[in-house]
């Protein structure tokens, strides 16, 4: 299989999709094998290793869930062709099977040989794999804090890069969210130039591009670069009222000022009405990337 065919493969896997939900569970169990393979391991990978690292990430970089389950993509990417396992006999991949059962019979999974010979040999379709598997399900300011917990190191630019075929981005979004937030952080106010370059100021989607969410000022929040990472990591969400609430999860040193101050109070709101964030957007944020729960009033 040629290395354009096996990125498009990777591409294409099957992610279980109602509504906007998310469901990242193959992306960062292929993420954390990509990882193991970089490191010199290419065989099989213990359930009962993966399961609490993956669980892990499910936590971190999931929606907000009662319970996890790092049971199913470790059976269900089988179906993509792209795992195998040490007793494929025990396994019906159709068949959801509990982690107890995975424990109790050692199950064991890996790539295929054919593509982990192609992904071993050929370091540069390694890292675009792992680009493209994070363009696709995670926004920007999420991907490095992904790499270091699976410790996947994509820092060397491929030499030849390969075609990627997600979704293009309108080019002046960025530009359109400041202007319709006045050049300044919907949270805290930041807007500082360097004579006339506005510096650490972004656009941060509601509804993640990843997930759908389109390229309009309702569907944005002007951010500082600090807020707009704590905005898509969870730690904090903006209702349909555009009040800010923040997770009873969040604590430390910083949180006080960053956050709790900032809890059950309005943002700024843009300059228009016609702007004011999509209630169908800041839903969507609330339950698939807010973290935790409500903080007492």
């Amino acid at each position: 299989m040629p290395g354009s065919d096996l990125l498009s493969h990777f591409q294409n896997i099957n992610t279980w999709k109602s509504k906007g939900t998310r469901a990242p569970h193959k992306p960062l169990l292929i993420l954390m094998a990509l990882g193991e393979m970089q490191r010199g391991n290419t065989g099989f990978i213990p359930y009962t290793s993966i399961e609490p690292k993956l669980k892990d990430l499910l936590i971190d970089f999931g929606p907000y869930r009662k319970s996890y389950h790092p049971n199913f993509p470790f059976t269900k990417l089988a179906n993509d062709g792209l795992w195998q396992f040490n007793k494929p006999d025990l396994l019906n991949t159709r068949q959801d099977y509990s982690s107890k059962f995975l424990r109790d019979h050692d199950l064991q999974g890996k790539f295929p040989d054919e593509v982990a010979q192609q992904l071993k040999q050929n370091p540069d379709l390694l890292r675009s794999v792992a680009e493209n598997i994070l363009e696709q399900n995670f926004p920007e300011t999420l991907h490095q804090d992904i790499l270091d917990a699976v410790g996947l190191d994509i820092s060397v630019t491929p030499a030849t890069q390969l075609i990627k075929r997600t979704r293009k981005r309108d080019p002046l979004f960025r530009e359109s969210i400041l202007r319709a937030y006045e050049y300044q952080c919907a949270v805290c106010g930041f807007s500082v130039r360097l004579r006339h370059q506005l510096l650490a100021l972004e656009a941060a989607h509601i509804m993640w591009h990843q997930a759908g969410g389109p390229d309009v000022e309702v569907n944005g929040l002007a951010l500082c670069a600090t807020h707009h990472k704590l905005f898509d990591m969870g730690a904090f969400t903006v209702t349909e009222e555009l009040k800010m609430l923040v997770s009873d999860e969040v604590n430390g040193i910083g949180a006080q000022d960053w956050l709790i101050r900032h809890d059950g109070k309005s943002i700024k709101p843009p300059q228009k009405k016609a702007f004011y964030p999509n209630p169908e957007y800041t839903a969507w944020h609330v339950n698939e990337v807010f973290k935790g729960g409500y903080r007492d009033s």
